[in-house]
């Protein structure tokens, strides 16, 4: 199946605030990622093409990094997930800026049915969660997405399934 997702969100600051926010990406200091809530975002050698890394149980390599603008990521697991997704920051206007995350595969028989049913519902929550800590640093209230039933069922069953993991 093809797979096209994307998502957008506009910040109103100008790149030269919000750009320094995404250096911080997989750092200790992580301005983007919301390790808070998900699993943390790691890289073997840091934010270089080539590194590898990921989140979770989805692994991927870098193999675009245009410093200031974007990176982009080529999917290794799960199987079945062909294809890229990246993330970029484009400026709008003086003041503000659009920032991005698209996901661009094909996906086999069986990694279909796992994207449909769970992948998707989990990435959509994290993105607007990532995207809403983005926008927080800005505000001087928190901006919260609201997760939906099933994405808090899959949270639930995923957070035990780790920790019986763990603790076996």
């Amino acid at each position: 199946m093809r797979v096209i997702n994307s998502h957008k969100r506009t910040i109103n600051q100008p790149i030269s605030m919000v750009y320094p926010l995404f250096k911080t990406l997989a750092s200790p200091n992580d301005l983007v990622w919301p390790y808070e809530k998900w699993p943390a975002i790691k890289f073997k050698n840091g934010l270089y093409v080539g590194s590898s890394g990921g989140h979770g149980r989805v692994r991927y390599t870098i193999i675009e990094f245009t410093e200031g603008e974007s990176i982009k990521f080529q999917f290794s697991k799960p199987i079945g997930f062909n294809g890229t997704h990246q993330l970029k920051i484009e400026e709008l206007t003086e003041n503000s800026v659009q920032i991005s995350h698209i996901i661009r595969m094909e996906t086999s028989f069986k990694a279909t049915f796992f994207w449909i049913f769970i992948i998707r519902w989990l990435h959509n929550a994290l993105i607007k969660d990532a995207f809403d800590k983005v926008e927080n640093y800005f505000l001087t209230y928190n901006k919260e997405t609201t997760y939906s039933i099933w994405v808090g069922l899959l949270r639930n069953l995923y957070k035990r399934k780790s920790y019986k993991t763990k603790h076996a």
